[in-house]
């Protein structure tokens, strides 16, 4: 014979109330980790994809992988690189579903042009170098930001990207090359 577990109203309602006391505590402090990310993930993931409207999707895609795991990782130290991480292979997964079109884009010489401001202010030229990154083609983006924002070696983005080392190499120079044309004009 199985025994009932009974309990009186009261306790029940105690023991709910510290459950959804307990549950907008965390909503609290996972809204409060977001504020403090966002604008990192959304960076990391708009170098890399040049298109703001994609980067809002991933960031998104970002942070609903982070509240499933958040448990875990509000006492990380590391947060902020598990962040990075997921916020790049999730904005490579991206572009590698669309790979047939950045290889077109990476084989195309021609550099796109963008019009320089008049002033020199240190914003400004933040702003320009983000919008002529943005303008690059995808191949030349994704390799150059995983190489220079991200820290990955030569190797490393040639495995992560499923391409050859000598094309990765290739596609930073075209980027620097690029990225000199579109600045200085």
């Amino acid at each position: 014979m199985i025994a009932a577990a009974t309990l009186s109203l009261s306790q029940f309602h105690e023991r709910a109330g510290r459950g959804v006391d307990r549950e907008m505590a965390e909503d609290e402090e996972f809204e409060t980790f977001i504020r403090n990310y966002q604008n990192m993930v959304f960076s990391v993931s708009a170098r890399i994809l040049g298109n703001l409207t994609d980067a809002e999707d991933i960031t998104q895609e970002v942070f609903i992988k982070a509240y499933e795991r958040f448990r875990q990782l509000r006492n990380s130290n590391a947060i902020g690189g598990w962040l990075k991480t997921v916020a790049t292979n999730l904005s490579i997964n991206h572009l590698n579903r669309y790979r047939a079109r950045w290889r077109f884009f990476s084989e195309e010489g021609a550099p796109v042009e963008i019009a320089a401001p008049e002033t020199e202010k240190e914003n400004d030229r933040q702003e320009m170098l983000e919008l002529a990154i943005r303008k690059l083609p995808d191949a030349q983006r994704v390799s150059l930001v995983l190489f220079h924002f991200q820290d990955m070696s030569y190797e490393e983005i040639a495995a992560k990207l499923g391409v050859s080392l000598a094309k990765v190499k290739t596609d930073i120079h075209r980027g620097r090359e690029t990225l000199k044309q579109l600045i200085t004009r």
